[in-house]
């Protein structure tokens, strides 16, 4: 390693946004990486993963102890709740861990970037302001994404590095058992309704058909990430991060329906959380059949997430003209998102 490597600690390795950045960061000669997760990984050359409880805060700060070289945090670690109260501890309290034990160590220390998301908008509550800019004002706590930032800006006061927040949209991308997998939970929920012979209804509330919504590309959200924590200009700015155009599920899901060869029915509300709660033995079976990749039924669900996104009856979108006037130019066609991910399902074996 060069004296002038860049170190990158990419925390929540195994997601879809850390594992899509480590994919773009290992890519990059003038880069080192390290992933960290609750399950580790395979370490390879130009990757190093580690295993580490965030949530301990001594096994945060052991596990990070010998990472001194470490110049960039990008912090992408998420825990579920089953409320919007119960999301703040544990995620304020991992990046707090990370951010406490890796600062005292990693003496070249240059950025930390935190991966956000539309929830700073109040997106996730209902009908908010669109398109949502990094200027709009904040909400009535709690917010873990909130309290994330602000102690970020309070710590690096003073301090040689700075911070960014990145703010993308739903993000479509590959990772097997993450909670908030959206493409992947279609493509799934498309393949057995054909193994049963079934029209692709539209599974959301009736009036979430017709409204705006906003997808971001988990490669091109990595390379934007990488960009803003490299960056001058970007310092200490939050930052939307979008495919750059819109959608609609009513013209989406036809073309959706087409990929899989399958006939379009009407929309009908359904949880996706209570009905596909059953099928694990048909996918069992549908993977034997087709001879699909043997991963358990809850790595390529995530119903609860999929009922959440299918709710939303009101547009959800934000501005991303910030990251193209600080010279972030890259777009992406989201129906083509949808394809690529979908071809990339079947290379890999997970759906038919």
């Amino acid at each position: 390693m060069t004296p002038q490597a860049k170190v990158a600690l990419v925390v929540g390795a195994q997601g879809v946004i850390g594992r899509n950045l480590v994919d773009h960061l290992s890519t990059l000669d003038d880069w080192q990486v390290i992933g960290l997760s609750r399950r580790g990984g395979a370490s390879s050359e130009r990757v190093k993963h580690i295993a580490v409880d965030l949530l301990d805060a001594d096994d945060a700060r052991r596990k990070l102890a010998p990472l001194t070289q470490v110049t960039h945090v990008f912090y992408a670690a998420y825990q579920d709740r089953p409320s919007w109260a119960d999301l703040v501890p544990p995620n304020l309290a991992m990046l707090v861990n990370v951010v406490e034990a890796i600062e005292p160590v990693a003496t070249r220390l240059a950025h930390v970037s935190l991966m956000q998301g539309y929830k700073v908008y109040g997106g996730h509550l209902g009908p908010f302001k669109t398109p949502a800019r990094e200027t709009d004002a904040g909400f009535m706590p709690p917010e873990f994404m909130h309290d994330q930032q602000r102690f970020l800006e309070q710590r690096q006061q003073g301090k040689a590095w700075s911070w960014s927040a990145i703010r993308p949209a739903v993000i479509g991308g590959f990772a097997l058992g993450n909670p908030m997998n959206l493409v992947l939970a279609i493509a799934v929920y498309a393949s057995i309704s054909k193994e049963l012979g079934l029209p692709l209804r539209f599974p959301g509330k009736p009036g979430a058909y017709h409204p705006l919504v906003q997808f971001t590309d988990a490669g091109l959200l990595a390379r934007a990430t990488v960009w803003a924590a490299t960056e001058p200009q970007c310092a200490n700015q939050a930052f939307n991060i979008t495919n750059g155009d819109l959608i609609r599920w009513e013209e989406a899901w036809p073309a959706i329906a087409r990929y899989f060869d399958m006939e379009v029915g009407p929309p009908l509300p359904l949880s996706l959380d209570t009905v596909m709660a059953d099928k694990e033995p048909l996918w069992r079976a549908m993977g034997q059949r087709h001879g699909l990749a043997d991963h358990p039924y809850t790595e390529v669900s995530s119903w609860r997430f999929s009922d959440f996104v299918f709710s939303w009856d009101y547009d959800m979108f934000g501005d991303g003209s910030k990251a193209r006037r600080s010279g972030f130019h890259e777009y992406i066609e989201t129906q083509a998102m949808f394809t690529r991910l979908f071809d990339d399902f079947r290379r890999r074996r997970i759906i038919p």
